[in-house]
């Protein structure tokens, strides 16, 4: 089904619901998750226009790259979301904003997969995350090229243009597709960092890399991949997908197993059955900097 105004009029029937000054907690506001919607539809649409069409390129490093698509889609998402409250936190990926110590901290990546983008690669995607009182509460990641909005909120089950997900069913690391990613300076460490895909390679059945974690993660919830690993993810990558992993009934942890902060942080997600397994391949004894 493909999307088109990604705003419910009327919350969905039985939904609790808090406003943005507190309430107890049942279900997060649905209208949280509408304005998560409705920023990375926005930021999509721009994509859509803007792909394959040549944009301007600067470089944050030697192969980190940012795009006028990605200030772009930023504007968008800020604007979608400081329209509605203008009270709330934000941590973006392209530009550092004050903070007011707001128990509401929306988390931005305006265009993730820069690097496809640029080079007409088709995987990228928007993502929003809304963390309440330090945790996430909803998420939703747009993939604009596909047409395909996924979401979640917590307690409330994820979703691909309204259908429920759910992860796979893969028991063994020799069953599963999984996914990864290396960060910016696989060039000067690229011993140390291909040492986990090396090691996965001889266990999965097989692994991709397709640079956006954010759709990774999210085709982990679909079903279409069974597992995920990366060394290190900053917080607007991962925290949108990762909330719908775990709504889709999978788990989202650090790479030791323990419970994801808000911080940047290396990341396993899968179907929840190969979790240990996975972990357990990841082990090292002495961890490496990251």
């Amino acid at each position: 089904m493909p999307v088109s105004d990604p705003r419910p009029a009327e919350p969905p029937p039985g939904r609790a619901t808090i406003d943005a000054k507190g309430g107890s907690f049942g279900h997060v506001s649905w209208r949280y998750l509408a304005v998560a919607t409705e920023a990375v539809v926005r930021a999509g649409r721009i994509q859509r226009e803007r792909y394959a069409s040549g944009v301007a390129i600067e470089y944050k490093g030697e192969i980190d790259l940012v795009t006028e698509v990605d200030r772009a889609c930023e504007l968008a998402i800020l604007e979608t979301i400081r329209g509605r409250y203008p009270e709330h936190d934000i941590v973006t990926e392209e530009t550092d904003l004050a903070r007011s110590g707001s128990r509401f901290v929306w988390f931005i990546d305006p265009l993730d997969g820069t690097v496809n983008f640029a080079h007409s690669y088709p995987f990228f995607s928007a993502s929003v995350a809304l963390a309440m009182d330090g945790e996430i509460v909803a998420g939703a990641v747009f993939d604009p090229l596909r047409d395909e909005l996924f979401s979640a909120e917590r307690g409330a089950g994820a979703h691909l243009n309204g259908g429920p997900l759910r992860v796979s069913g893969a028991r063994r690391l020799i069953e599963s597709l999984l996914i990864t990613g290396f960060p910016y300076d696989t060039h000067q460490r690229l011993e140390e960092r291909l040492r986990f895909f090396n090691r996965v390679m001889g266990l999965a059945r097989a692994v991709r890399r397709d640079g956006s974690a954010a759709l990774d993660l999210c085709y982990v919830a679909a079903g279409r991949a069974d597992g995920f690993w990366e060394e290190i993810l900053k917080p607007w990558d991962m925290h949108a997908g990762r909330l719908i992993v775990e709504e889709a009934g999978g788990k989202a942890t650090r790479l030791d197993g323990t419970p994801l902060g808000l911080g940047p942080d290396g990341v396993v997600a899968t179907n929840g059955l190969i979790q240990d397994a996975l972990i357990e391949a990841l082990r090292e004894e002495k961890p490496a900097l990251v």
